[in-house]
């Protein structure tokens, strides 16, 4: 299955219940009505593609109406162009320094699945014909380091780790070290999991990123927020949090197979004006992918 097969089939759960109900309307009302473009403006935000996106919809859904009559661009073309207008000027790409090392952060709440994120980036970099190594932060969670070395055993990926418990920045710092000596393209920093919400866990990402800083010019170079798409809007939350916290420089949408709450990533875009650099529609390796906004919105609106 190719990768825009995967995330229509991903979105499948979001599209068919957006399709459906638009459509609806749509027949229901011949002219658009003041209740008909009440009800679309419900149906947009039921999947959680936020106020903004949605007004943004709706004004254009009633401008092309008014112009163009029932004979012009459907509802679902118009919603499929606005979305992918929202994501003009997205750099989906990962940063890349010019020479030397480029350092990644991968941060977000616990669960979204970033140490699972950092293994599919690391692999996603060996395929084009890099090299990455990955630090194990995530100190806290046992299972995190064994699980980053069983991911580096079967990616060929050097995984430099402490032990259970240590101190994350001393990790980070060695790691560092290690990524240089080994002349590598990137190094993955896997963090700990933390509530957006906890002050001091905060503080602790903060001091490993200073620590990491102080070693590599400008490091963290790329702050990737894993955030995980089954949780809506809530979402929006964790990225502004973060935001605050570490300057973030891009997004990663993990678990967007299966969730009726695929427009948070709209929505999301839309408010912070973050971009979102890789989608995740599965948990093979190569199913983490930069993101196409135009993939992205014909998924999201395919009829």
């Amino acid at each position: 299955m190719g990768f825009f097969a995967k995330i229509k089939a991903g979105l499948q759960k979001t599209q068919q219940k957006l399709v459906h109900e638009l459509k609806r309307i749509v027949t229901l009302s011949p002219k658009l009505s003041t209740t008909s473009l009440a009800d679309i403006e419900t149906v947009l935000m039921s999947a959680d593609l936020g106020m903004a996106m949605t007004q943004q919809i709706v004004a254009a859904v009633k401008t092309a109406y008014e112009t163009q009559g029932r004979g012009g661009e459907d509802v679902l073309t118009v919603a499929r162009r606005e979305v992918e207008r929202a994501f003009e000027g997205n750099p989906a790409e990962l940063r890349q320094e010019a020479e030397g090392l480029t350092v990644v952060s991968i941060v977000g709440v616990n669960g979204t699945g970033k140490t699972t994120t950092t293994a599919k980036l690391a692999h996603y970099i060996r395929g084009r014909g890099q090299t990455a190594v990955i630090a194990a932060c995530d100190t806290f969670r046992a299972a995190a380091i064994e699980q980053l070395k069983l991911w580096g055993e079967r990616l060929d990926v050097p995984v430099i780790s402490g032990a259970y418990g240590a101190d994350a920045a001393s990790v980070g710092h060695d790691a560092v070290s290690a990524a240089r000596a080994r002349k590598a393209n990137y190094l993955l920093v896997d963090t700990a999991g933390r509530l957006h919400t906890k002050h001091n866990l905060m503080q602790e990402l903060q001091k490993l990123h200073r620590v990491i800083g102080k070693q590599a010019a400008g490091a963290p170079h790329e702050v990737l927020l894993v955030l995980d798409a089954s949780t809506g809007m809530n979402a929006m939350n964790q990225a502004r949090e973060f935001h605050k916290a570490v300057p973030l420089t891009g997004l990663v949408i993990t678990k967007l197979d299966g969730t009726s709450k695929g427009g948070m990533v709209v929505a999301i875009r839309k408010e912070l004006g973050l971009p979102v650099k890789f989608i995740g529609v599965g948990e093979q390796a190569d199913d983490l992918q930069p993101f196409d906004a135009k993939q992205f919105a014909e998924a999201l609106f395919s009829d």
